[in-house]
């Protein structure tokens, strides 16, 4: 699938509003608007969410799994094959990078930490409506089941 494909595809339905939310993701990781994340955009992602310990050889195995065209960056085209098609283990990963306290469940407050790690200007509210819009169960938290269903509707 090329960028163009990518970008117009489902712009009459439900596809074009999550194209739009992977969009705003990916611009977070590509710090500097090129359109691709470097090794050191990814690294930097990982400081941002706490992860200060994630070393250069690290981020540079995860960029090799991802990069699919061997370029040395992900593009948009590969960070959206990684969202829509990520394995279990990537998704369990994802997860765990919003499960602060190793729970087994993202709620609203691990969820607003996140995002605020990540520059984004959310309230506890708009935290909580995100939840609610996913959680199934409706015990006010997301668990892994209902994130990986999150994650993989197309």
């Amino acid at each position: 699938m090329s960028k163009s494909e990518l970008v117009s595809k489902g712009s009459g339905d439900g596809a074009a509003g999550s194209m739009e939310e992977l969009k705003k993701v990916f611009d977070k990781f590509d710090k500097n608007g090129d359109g691709r994340i470097s090794c050191d955009e990814l690294r930097g992602v990982f400081g941002d969410l706490g992860s200060e310990t994630v070393s250069l050889e690290e981020v540079q195995r995860i960029m090799a799994e991802f990069d699919k065209d061997g370029d040395g960056h992900i593009d948009i085209v590969e960070f959206a094959e990684i969202i829509n098609g990520g394995s279990t283990k990537e998704l369990r990963d994802a997860f765990d990078l919003y499960d602060l306290d190793k729970n087994g469940l993202i709620s609203t407050s691990e969820l607003h930490e996140v995002l605020k790690r990540l520059g984004q200007k959310c309230s506890l509210k708009d935290c909580a409506k995100m939840i609610s819009s996913v959680d199934a169960d409706g015990d006010g938290h997301v668990n892994f089941a209902e994130f990986k269903k999150m994650m993989t509707r197309k």
